[in-house]
């Protein structure tokens, strides 16, 4: 073996005992048995004719023993190895506020523009302990004329997929970001959402559901503060302080695409599964 081969098996060596020992591997030592001295006259000298060339005298390499290895705690270990993985959220604290409480906060709200269309604020409704939460983007026509979130025909859809998964309307909680319905249905405005976001915040706070079903772009966004499309994150679990969140597509959008049926029929059978491993009374 030439200097050079035997220098890089050195050095392939050297790396994998470090690495070995980076992952905790114990009883792993490297010994270095005597090996030519890899100097700039020998590998001149190995460049030129053999007739030429002075055979160097072989001196012994010494390698210094790597300092032992100081076991680290798993995360630190972890990000060493593949970098920060970030910390989990904090889990929302428990809240002693009522839903009256809350809503005598919002009171005839004039917070933003959509106050000056509005018929009635349509708020949260249902049950109140309960384990599954579906929150919109926003009353329509029909919610805005009743006071009730969902209940026209994207409502009536929504009523019919939760009685799919096992559930009664009045076992869940249902409602919106916004409170006031947009003009023509269009999505809320960032600026008209954080105006009614807080009081949603509050509400999941006070109930502390197991899974939210968040229905469509808008509410996805807003909840989970995210600039990724409902398209990307749907059909997987996502996380709010401690709570999963399950992205699908929105009833009204259904209506116009059926095709979409079956993706949130797969969604929300997930949420059905893992509800169903986790029954217990609240």
């Amino acid at each position: 073996m030439n200097p050079t081969d035997l220098r890089t098996l050195i050095e392939e060596t050297k790396k994998q005992l470090l690495h070995l020992q980076a992952l905790g591997v114990e009883g792993v030592q490297f010994v270095a048995s005597a090996a030519p001295a890899i100097s700039a006259e020998s590998q001149v000298a190995e460049r030129k004719p053999k007739e030429s060339a002075t055979p160097a005298t072989p001196k012994a390499t010494t390698i210094s023993k790597p300092a032992p290895f100081e076991r680290q705690p798993a995360s630190s270990l972890a990000d060493s190895l593949f970098g920060s993985l970030g910390r989990a959220p904090d889990p929302l604290p428990s809240s002693n506020e009522t839903f009256e409480e809350i809503h005598g906060d919002i009171g005839d709200c004039t917070r933003c523009p959509l106050h000056s269309g509005r018929t009635t604020i349509v708020h949260t409704e249902g049950n109140r302990k309960a384990r599954l939460m579906f929150v919109g983007e926003a009353p329509g026509a029909d919610e805005d004329i009743q006071a009730r979130p969902f209940v026209g025909r994207a409502g009536q859809l929504l009523t019919k997929i939760i009685e799919a998964i096992g559930f009664k309307r009045e076992e869940v909680l249902i409602g919106n970001v916004n409170r006031c319905r947009p003009p023509g249905n269009r999505p809320p405005t960032p600026e008209e959402a954080s105006m009614c976001k807080p009081y949603l915040l509050r509400e999941i706070a006070v109930v502390q559901p197991e899974v939210i079903v968040v229905l469509g772009n808008t509410a996805m966004k807003n909840l989970l503060d995210t600039r990724e499309g409902i398209t990307r994150l749907r059909g997987t679990f996502q996380n709010y302080k401690g709570i999963k969140v399950m992205p699908t597509f929105h009833p009204a959008y259904l209506l116009r695409d059926p095709s979409k049926k079956r993706e949130t029929w797969d969604d929300l059978k997930k949420v059905r599964d893992y509800l169903d491993t986790t029954a217990t009374s609240k």
